[in-house]
C-alpha cells in the first residue's frame, strides 16, 4: 500500500505566486522576478513541455515564502512560453492542467521542490450537477450584462465548456481581485467535489449580482431626480463662475454640507446650519464675516448631537475599579456603588450631581476617572479654578471678535460623544467680577430639569446635556454659592491616616515612582521603616501628593547614581531617607510648646484637612487691657472675648481674685500669623489657655480640644470633627475633647484612629479643666508671667 502511494507521487518544482491563483484549463501570464523563481525559470529554459507546480501564498507581503507560507493545494501547469524582460525578470505563460496536493517537502534551494499528488477531476454528471451548472451560466450571463469590463472570452466559456466543474474553475479565474479575494479563489481551487465547487462559485456570482443591482437602482434613482441633477449642474456652473471671479471655492461649502448631513443635527440646529451655509455660499472668501460663519458651521458639524457610547452599569465591575484605583475610602466607595446601582435601575438615567469635598491629594479627581472607567464612558476634566467670566461656561456671542463656545461645549467636541463623564474640578474656587458669575451659569448646566435645553451663547441653539454625568470636586464647602450647593450631593473624602498612607505608598506610589524613574525592586526597595520616616518627618498633609514627591526624590537619587555607572542595590530605610531628603522638615513640637502654663492645643479645620492649632496666653503688669493677635477674623475674635468673659465670670469658682484683671494686661496669641484664621471652634482652647495661665497650671501635652463656648458655659457643636481627629492622630495626640453633641460625627472617623485615641465628650465648660490641666504634683517649673 505504501509503495502504491509512493508511486502516485511525483517530484515537481513549485512556483509560488502572490495575489493570484491559477486554475486547471486556464492560460495565464505571470511575471517572475524573485531570486528562487528566476532560478526555476532559467532551469526550465530549453526544456520541451516543462511542467511546474503553482501554489499561492497565504501572505503576499512575504518575499521568499517557505512551505508554511503557501497553500497545500495548487495547480500542475505546463510552461507554454517564457519571455525575458530583463536581467532578472521574466514573463511566463502557464497552462493549468490539473489540481495538486503537496504531499512532501524536498527543499527550498535552489528553488522550492516538493512531492505532489495530482487530483483527478470527477467528470461524472448527474441531474443536480447539471442544474447547478445551468444556474451558474444564467447568473454569469446576467453579470456580463451588468459588467461590460469583464474579459470578452468569458462569454465564449459559457457556450463551449460543458462540464460544470471546469466551468466553475474558469469563471472563478476570470473574476477580478476587486470582486473576490485570493483566499476566495483558493477556496474554490481546494474544493474537489464539483457540486460543492459549482455552488461556491454560484454564491460568489450571485453576491456580485446583488451588489451591481443595488448600484444600478441607486443610479436609476439619481437619474430620476431631475431636480437634484439640475441643481448639481447649476452648482457646477456657479462654481466655475466663482473661480473666474476669484471668489470662494464652492468645494468648502459642499464639504460643510456633507459634514452637517452626517452630524444628524436636530431640526432647530439644522435650520440654522442651512441658513448659515446659504450665507456662506454667497460670501467672498476674503471677507471677515466668511471665516466667522465658517467657524460657526464647523462647530455645529463637529458636536456629538447623536453620538453616544453604550453604558456598562455593572455594580461588581464598579466596585472592582474603585478598589483597584483607591485604597480605603470605604464609605465613599459605597456611595458611588449605590449611585451606579440607581443609574442602572432608572430608565431616564438621571441622578444626583455628586460633589467630592476633601483636602488636596486624597483622590477626588481620580475618583471621577474611576467612575467613567467603570461605566464605560469617556472622561474629561474641566478645571474651574480661577474662572471669573460667565462666558467661560456659556460661551461668547458671535458678535465678539475671537468668540468661542464655553468650556462645556468645547469638552463635548473633544470627547465626541454626548454622554461622557465630566469632572468639574475645584468648583469652590470660582470667582465673581464685572464679567458675571460663572457659578450662576453652572446652575442650568447641573439641573437635570433644565440642562436638556442648555443654550450656549455661541451656538445660540439648544443642546441636550441630560445624558452627561457631571461630577464636582472642591476643597472648601464654605465658598460654594448656596444655589449651586443645593444642586450637589456632597460626599466627603477624608484625609488618610498614617496606616493608610503606608499602605498606599507600598501598593501604589512606590511601584509607580519606580516605574517612572526606570528602576526595579532589585535596584531600590522601600522598607516600612523608611516609608514611616518619610510620612512622619517629611510630609504633613491629609493627602499623599507630598509623600509621592518625597518617594520620587529618593528614586531620583538612585537613578542618578545608576546613570553615573554605579552598581546600586539599596533598601530605603530611615537612615537612607534622612541622607537623601536632608534634615526632617517636621518635628514633634507638642512637648516644647505645652510645657508651660498659658499654652493650649486646639484643633482646626482647613481646606487642606485638619490641623493642630496652638493658643498662647501671656500676662504682664498693666491696667486690664486684653490684646488678641494672630491674624484672626471677626468670629474668632468674638470667641476670644467670650472665653475671657467666661473666665472673669467664674473667677471665684476658679480660685482667682475677682479683681485680677485690674493690675495686669492679658495677651492672647495664635501663632502662624501669616495664615488667616476664623471660626468659633477655638473657644474651649482659648478658655483653657487663659485659665492655665491664671492658675499657673500647665495644660497636658497629649491633650487637644475643640468646641464653641457660650457665656452660660455650654459647649456647642462644631464642624470638621473627622478632619480634626485625623490631624490630632498625625500629631501624636492621645486624648481629645469634643462637644457631646458631635458624638454622631465620630462614626465617620476611621476605627484605627479611635482605637489609638481617647475621646472625651463634654457638654459644659466646667468639665474641661479637670481633663486638660496637669495634676498638681506634676507641674513643670514656670515663671510668674507664664513664659
Amino acid at each position: 500500500m505504501a509503495q502504491e502511494t509512493r508511486a502516485e507521487l511525483e517530484a515537481l518544482p513549485l512556483l509560488p505566486l502572490r495575489n493570484s491563483v491559477v486554475f486547471p484549463a486556464s492560460v495565464v501570464p505571470i511575471n517572475v522576478g524573485r531570486a528562487r523563481s528566476v532560478r526555476l525559470v532559467e532551469d526550465l529554459l530549453g526544456q520541451d513541455r516543462a511542467v511546474v507546480g503553482i501554489v499561492s501564498q497565504r501572505d503576499a507581503e512575504i518575499d521568499e515564502p517557505g512551505f508554511d507560507e503557501v497553500y497545500d493545494v495548487g495547480t500542475v501547469a505546463r510552461v507554454v512560453k517564457v519571455i525575458r524582460l530583463g536581467p532578472s525578470n521574466y514573463s511566463v505563460v502557464l497552462h493549468g492542467l490539473s489540481r495538486l496536493r503537496v504531499a512532501g517537502r524536498l527543499g527550498l534551494e535552489p528553488y522550492m521542490r516538493a512531492r505532489i499528488k495530482r487530483i483527478p477531476e470527477d467528470i461524472e454528471r448527474d441531474a443536480e450537477l447539471d442544474r447547478l451548472g445551468s444556474s451558474l451560466r444564467t447568473a454569469t450571463r446576467e453579470l456580463l450584462e451588468l459588467m461590460p469590463n469583464l474579459p470578452k472570452e468569458t462569454g465564449g466559456i459559457l457556450d463551449n465548456v460543458r462540464e460544470s466543474g471546469a466551468l466553475a474553475d474558469l469563471i472563478a479565474s476570470n473574476l477580478t481581485v476587486e470582486q473576490v479575494t485570493v483566499a476566495d479563489k483558493q477556496q474554490v481551487l481546494a474544493t474537489f467535489d464539483p457540486k460543492v465547487r459549482v455552488a461556491l462559485v454560484l454564491a460568489m456570482v450571485n453576491k456580485q449580482l446583488e451588489l451591481l443591482r443595488v448600484k444600478r437602482e441607486i443610479s436609476s434613482m439619481v437619474a430620476d431626480e431631475g431636480k437634484s441633477q439640475r441643481e448639481l449642474i447649476l452648482r457646477q456652473q456657479m462654481r466655475n463662475i466663482r473661480e473666474e471671479l476669484g471668489e470662494t471655492d464652492e468645494d468648502d461649502v459642499e464639504e460643510l454640507r456633507d459634514r452637517i448631513r452626517e452630524a444628524n443635527l436636530p431640526e432647530d440646529a439644522l435650520k440654522i446650519a442651512r441658513k448659515q451655509l446659504s450665507r456662506l455660499a454667497s460670501m467672498q472668501q476674503q471677507s471677515a464675516e466668511y471665516n466667522v460663519t465658517r467657524t460657526y458651521v464647523e462647530w455645529l458639524s463637529d458636536l456629538p448631537w447623536q453620538k453616544a457610547t453604550p453604558d456598562k452599569l455593572d455594580v461588581d465591575d464598579c466596585r472592582r475599579c474603585l478598589d483597584e484605583d483607591h485604597f480605603g475610602l470605604e464609605k465613599v466607595k459605597k456611595r458611588i456603588v449605590e449611585y451606579i446601582a440607581v443609574r442602572k435601575l432608572r430608565a431616564d438615567k438621571k441622578g444626583p450631581i455628586l460633589c467630592f469635598i476633601g483636602p488636596p491629594g486624597v483622590g477626588k479627581t481620580s475618583l471621577g476617572r474611576s467612575i467613567a472607567r467603570s461605566m464605560g464612558r469617556r472622561y474629561h476634566r474641566i478645571a474651574l479654578g480661577g474662572v471669573r467670566d460667565e462666558a467661560e461656561i456659556r460661551g461668547h456671542r458671535r458678535t465678539y471678535v475671537g468668540a468661542l463656545p464655553g468650556r462645556i461645549v468645547q469638552a463635548l467636541k473633544k470627547v465626541a460623544v454626548k454622554n461622557p463623564v465630566f469632572v468639574l474640578d475645584e468648583v469652590d474656587k470660582l470667582g465673581v467680577d464685572m464679567m458675571g458669575d460663572p457659578a450662576a451659569a453652572l446652575l442650568e448646566v447641573l439641573d437635570p430639569a433644565q440642562n436638556n435645553t442648555f443654550q450656549d451663547h455661541y451656538l445660540d441653539t439648544p443642546f441636550d446635556l441630560s445624558q452627561v454625568t457631571f461630577l464636582a470636586t472642591a476643597n472648601n464647602p464654605d465658598t460654594i454659592p448656596g444655589p449651586l450647593w443645593d444642586r450637589l450631593e456632597v460626599i466627603e473624602v477624608p484625609g488618610y491616616t498614617r496606616a493608610e498612607k503606608l499602605s498606599i505608598a507600598k501598593e501604589f506610589l512606590c511601584p509607580k515612582q519606580l516605574s517612572s524613574h526606570g528602576l526595579t525592586d532589585e535596584r531600590l526597595e522601600f522598607t516600612d521603616d523608611g516609608l514611616a520616616t518619610i510620612i512622619e518627618s517629611y510630609t504633613r498633609e491629609a493627602g499623599v501628593r507630598g509623600l509621592e514627591r518625597q518617594i520620587g526624590a529618593v528614586c531620583r537619587d538612585v537613578a542618578m547614581r545608576i546613570a553615573e555607572g554605579a552598581e546600586v542595590s539599596e533598601k530605603c530605610d530611615a537612615e537612607m531617607a534622612q541622607r537623601v531628603l536632608g534634615p526632617p522638615k517636621y518635628t514633634p513640637d507638642l512637648a516644647e510648646r505645652t510645657s508651660s502654663p498659658g499654652i493650649a492645643t486646639g484643633l482646626a479645620w482647613t481646606p487642606s484637612g485638619g490641623d493642630v492649632l496652638f493658643i498662647e496666653a501671656s500676662q504682664m503688669p498693666g491696667k486690664g487691657e486684653i490684646m488678641v493677635t494672630g491674624n484672626l477674623k471677626g468670629v474668632m475674635k468674638e470667641s476670644a472675648s467670650a472665653a475671657m468673659s467666661f473666665v472673669r465670670s467664674r473667677a471665684s469658682q476658679l480660685g482667682l481674685d475677682p479683681e485680677f484683671l485690674k493690675s495686669i494686661d492679658l495677651h492672647l496669641h495664635v501663632p502662624k500669623g501669616g495664615t488667616p484664621k476664623d471660626g468659633p471652634s477655638a473657644g474651649v482652647t482659648m478658655y483653657s489657655a487663659v485659665a492655665s495661665l491664671l492658675l499657673h497650671s500647665a495644660v497636658r501635652r497629649d491633650v487637644a480640644m475643640t468646641g464653641e463656648i457660650t457665656l452660660r458655659g455650654n459647649i456647642l457643636p462644631v464642624g470638621g470633627i473627622k478632619e480634626k481627629l485625623l490631624a490630632a492622630h498625625r500629631a501624636g495626640i492621645k486624648e481629645v475633647l469634643v462637644p457631646a453633641r458631635n458624638e454622631r460625627d465620630l462614626d465617620d472617623v476611621p476605627k484605627d484612629v479611635l482605637d489609638n485615641m481617647k475621646v472625651h465628650l463634654v457638654k459644659r465648660v466646667d468639665e474641661v479643666l479637670p481633663l486638660v490641666l496637669e495634676p498638681p504634683g506634676e507641674q513643670a517649673p514656670h515663671s510668674a508671667d507664664g513664659r
